[in-house]
């Protein structure tokens, strides 16, 4: 079944449950424009109760976001750039650097009780784990998949990875991918609340999933506009 759209004015989440946005980035990421004021804006606007802010190869942005206060929970996230693809480590204390071979990229999530989650696994526009991602599935280095990205336009491509997800009996998840304001809860998934790694993933299997495509916002006016 594809994910129902998000609602344009979304109310709280059912009692006991919370709104979640498994992927989205800051300007600390380098190719994305929302500031933390932004994302606090959004985030009240939205009714968002937690966010992974996974900006690409740091963390210093999420985890201002934790000590300042956004009106959500954070999760501390990065996107990490492999030989293979990009994979994201979620609930992080050091960054993760780059350009490591994937499995080590994933061991270095997993040694600091981090989780492995596989963004836009299948997007041959982006730099996705692809056919490198079932192996690494099998090896038991990935703890979920994301099956809704609002960044990809074909729907096949997230019914893919959701297919490989029920194929290894991994959760899904859903993700803006947001690197601008009007990105943002273009995707969420709403789930049982939870309390740490282990519990993210129990409640992540029960999520209701939510996205529709939405391109990234143009970064520059065109010339004369």
């Amino acid at each position: 079944m594809p994910p129902a759209p998000p609602d344009p004015e979304p109310g709280p989440a059912r009692p006991g449950w919370v709104r979640l946005d498994c992927h989205l980035h800051t300007v600390a990421s380098g190719d994305a424009v929302t500031t933390l004021d932004e994302l606090a804006d959004r985030v009240a606007a939205l009714r968002l109760d937690v966010v992974c802010i996974t900006d690409h190869h740091v963390i210093s942005a999420a985890q201002a976001a934790v000590e300042r206060g956004i009106g959500a929970r954070v999760i501390v996230g990065e996107e990490i750039r492999t030989p293979d693809g990009d994979v994201i480590g979620l609930f992080l204390t050091d960054r993760v650097p780059y350009v490591l071979p994937l499995a080590q990229a994933a061991g270095r999530i997993r040694a600091q009780g981090g989780l492995v989650y596989a963004p836009h696994p299948f997007d041959p526009g982006r730099s996705s784990l692809g056919d490198a991602l079932a192996p690494l599935c099998a090896s038991g280095l990935v703890d979920a998949v994301e099956v809704v990205n609002a960044k990809i336009a074909d729907p096949a491509l997230n019914q893919r990875a959701a297919r490989l997800a029920a194929r290894f009996g991994l959760p899904g998840g859903a993700g803006s991918d947001a690197h601008d304001p009007a990105g943002l809860g273009a995707a969420y998934a709403e789930l049982p609340d939870f309390d740490g790694p282990a519990s993210f993933l129990d409640a992540l299997h029960q999520a209701r999933l939510f996205g529709e495509y939405r391109p990234h916002a143009p970064r520059y006016a065109a010339p004369g506009g």
